[in-house]
């Protein structure tokens, strides 16, 4: 097998490097963000992504205050309390779970945003694939053995890791904190992850002492690998001399969540020029008792969404205290949420959308994108259709945050996506103007409920224009109209029912950096 082809799809290598007794994994090449794809960047920016494993329930997590009887009707049975449910600045549409006071704070300084029904057209309810979509960045029905950012590292770095560290390039370009190599490491085809483990090979590649390799084939591939290893546990010191500048932070409650980002938080001081960093948090598939029967603010869900909060804004209040937290933002993102409905075991099923949450000093604060529309007869398979597609948050996060140009970043992601305003772009010399609280209804259509037809009208401001019918699981039927148009204005699209069955539906309305779903009924 050829060396480099060898390495680049089947390995990332591991120090057993531990801090705070967390181990450190050093990315070589991890599906989701392949530190080279950020490594040109001509800033010193961070992104830490924390990966919430399970599904988290975004009904529950992000209320609609709006709709709240609609929302309350379709899961009585661990519906947030009215008067419970947590307000946000600026918002009396949208509120928080009671566990989630710290982000609430957080929200109320502006470091918190949330992007509303993040997903995609043809979802996925499996943990495993729709786990792939995320970390891959591909379509429902596409499967990549690389990274979303993999993909560009591949195109300015072809060589990569043949010479590194070296003069110029001393740090990790990307780190996951935490011990689930698996998780980390696994593409969507071939576990990349090489795990150095045993203590006197660690030492002996540390000391530069080989073991005498036999002269074949394995015996070749075998000295390829113990040099590259080296390399790694070059990184490794280099994480530890790191560490070791910080010797005073901020408190952090006392979970796993918040000594991963203690960790994080450290290394970013100590001087690492590391541009991405992982950590993971799980439980969040929450099929049963995900409440207390006797007080829904309390249960699984409850203790799930605190950890979070609480470990969030601990890691924001560090960062300040170090002096970092200019250069720093955060993402949360779960593999999918969960129905509509609650089941009768007291928690939910696998869904499709949820919200997303991206905090620092330099996102934009606010809630983009608007509630979920709840209809008022809801089975136990409709869903929240998708407003925002996941690619458009790494879009932008690419372009406002990285400051990567369009042309590579269209090589990223393999198509284009719209970039939308949820980061401080100025740093790129991006004009990015704020429409979070833009409320004006862009789409409705009449009749609804409707037979045979109906009539919808929607509003653009020009440009680049998509409108789809979804169904009532969240999956895309049909595109009815993808255009650019010269001006803004107000259009129309008549929508035939003959051959839909009777059913609630929605239709998606995307222009440039707007969005808006609204559910419609055929009798």
């Amino acid at each position: 097998m050829e060396r480099r082809k060898f390495l680049k799809n089947s390995f990332a290598f591991i120090t057993p490097t531990i801090i705070g007794g967390n181990s450190i994994h050093v990315l070589t090449k991890h599906p989701l963000f392949n530190e080279e794809a950020l490594a040109t960047s001509n800033n010193d920016n961070v992104l830490v992504i924390i990966q919430l494993s399970g599904g988290n329930d975004g009904l529950n997590t992000v209320i609609p205050l709006s709709d709240y009887s609609k929302y309350n009707n379709a899961r009585s049975n661990i519906a947030i309390p009215e008067n419970k449910v947590l307000k946000i600045t600026g918002n009396d549409a949208t509120g928080l779970h009671p566990s989630m006071g710290a982000m609430q704070n957080l929200f109320s300084e502006g470091k918190l945003n949330i992007v509303q029904a993040v997903g995609y057209p043809q979802p996925s309810f499996s943990h495993f694939r729709a786990t792939d979509i995320w970390m891959s960045g591909s379509d429902s029905n596409q499967f990549l053995n690389t990274g979303w950012a993999g993909r560009y590292l591949d195109s300015i770095n072809p060589d990569y890791p043949e010479g590194y560290p070296n003069a110029n390039n001393t740090d990790p370009l990307a780190i996951q904190i935490g011990s689930l190599a698996t998780l980390t490491c696994q593409g969507p085809s071939v576990n990349m992850a090489l795990s150095i483990s045993d203590p006197s090979a660690f030492y002996n590649l540390i000391e530069g002492t080989d073991q005498v390799l036999p002269n074949s084939n394995a015996g070749y591939e075998l000295g390829f690998l113990r040099r590259i290893a080296k390399q790694t546990n070059q990184y490794a010191t280099r994480i530890k001399q790191a560490s070791d500048k910080v010797t005073q932070q901020a408190t952090y409650p006392n979970n796993s969540l918040a000594n991963q980002l203690k960790i994080v938080a450290r290394l970013i001081k100590g001087g690492l020029k590391t541009k991405v960093y992982m950590v993971n948090y799980g439980g969040f598939d929450t099929h049963a008792s995900q409440v207390v029967n006797t007080d829904t603010t309390t249960g699984t869900h409850a203790n799930l969404l605190k950890v979070l909060s609480d470990a969030v804004a601990a890691f924001q209040n560090d960062i300040k205290g170090l002096e970092v937290e200019d250069r720093v933002i955060g993402m949360t993102y779960s593999e999918f949420g969960r129905r509509i409905k609650s089941n009768a075991s007291g928690g939910t099923d696998h869904g499709s959308a949820a919200p997303l949450f991206l905090f620092g000093k330099n996102v934009r604060g606010g809630v983009f994108g608007n509630n979920p529309d709840i209809p008022a007869s809801v089975s136990v398979n409709d869903n929240i259709p998708y407003q925002f597609d996941f690619r458009t948050i790494y879009s932008s996060i690419l372009q406002n945050w990285f400051c990567v140009n369009e042309n590579d970043e269209l090589q990223i992601l393999n198509k284009k996506f719209p970039t939308i305003p949820i980061i401080n772009a100025s740093i790129c010399g991006i004009n990015n103007p704020n429409t979070v609280f833009a409320k004006e209804a862009l789409i409705y259509n009449y009749p609804n409920p409707f037979t045979a037809q109906t009539k919808i009208e929607f509003k653009t401001n020009g440009g680049h224009t998509i409108l789809q019918l979804l169904d009532g699981s969240g999956t895309l039927i049909r595109i009815l109209i993808e255009a650019t148009y010269s001006f803004a204005g107000l259009n129309s699209y008549i929508l035939y029912g003959d051959n839909l069955p009777s059913g609630v539906y929605y239709i998606r309305l995307q222009n440039l950096d707007r969005v808006s779903v609204k559910a419609i009924i055929k009798m």
